[in-house]
């Protein structure tokens, strides 16, 4: 019984002290430390990075040419009529949502005297003060993300108008995720 005791003892020390180093294998047959997958983690983070950013600089290119054939008003106008949207409960930004703030950022580094009314909405569901909680996390992740695009924080106003605005007003997800949303108007 004793033995018994002392070869589990010896197992688990053995498990314990075996378990603190960290080995990734990177390839079969090549063993690499935590510092190196850590470092090769890093230099594939900073490729997609810089891979995001040549990515946003190409869509911000192609906008500037499509603006360029616009009129002022169009441009305005185009602006104000496309609206970002979010997932059920959620106030994070959406990939797409983040490529149509990255549009309204050059409009509004190309326009410096436009200021914006950042509106935030919710579908029914939900009590009326969650919503109108939510609908202004919504307006702000919208503002804070265009601050980050290089347009000036004193430009933008917010709001939150929770569920009381809905585009739609079928209980059906195709409706709720129309009112999901965030809204922009030129002041």
């Amino acid at each position: 019984w004793i033995l018994g005791v002392v070869l589990l003892a010896m197992l688990l020390v053995l498990g314990v002290s075996c378990a603190k180093k960290q080995v990734t294998t990177a390839e079969p047959g090549m063993e690499m430390t935590a510092e190196e997958a850590a470092a090769q983690q890093a230099a594939e983070d900073e490729a997609a990075a810089r891979e995001a950013e040549r990515m946003r600089r190409e869509r911000e290119a192609r906008y500037r040419a499509e603006a360029a054939k616009m009129s002022a008003e169009a441009l305005q106008q185009r602006f104000e009529d496309e609206n970002i949207h979010f997932d059920f409960d959620k106030y994070v930004l959406t990939p797409q949502a983040m490529m149509v703030l990255d549009e309204k950022a050059v409009y509004l580094r190309d326009n410096p005297d436009v200021r914006v009314l950042v509106e935030g909405h919710c579908d029914e569901r939900g009590t009326n003060e969650y919503n109108l909680a939510l609908g202004d996390r919504r307006a702000n992740s919208a503002k804070n993300y265009l601050i980050k695009s290089g347009v000036d924080a004193s430009r933008f106003t917010t709001i939150s108008y929770g569920e009381e605005q809905p585009l739609c007003r079928q209980s059906m997800e195709s409706c709720w995720s129309k009112n999901r949303r965030a809204q922009f108007r030129i002041r």
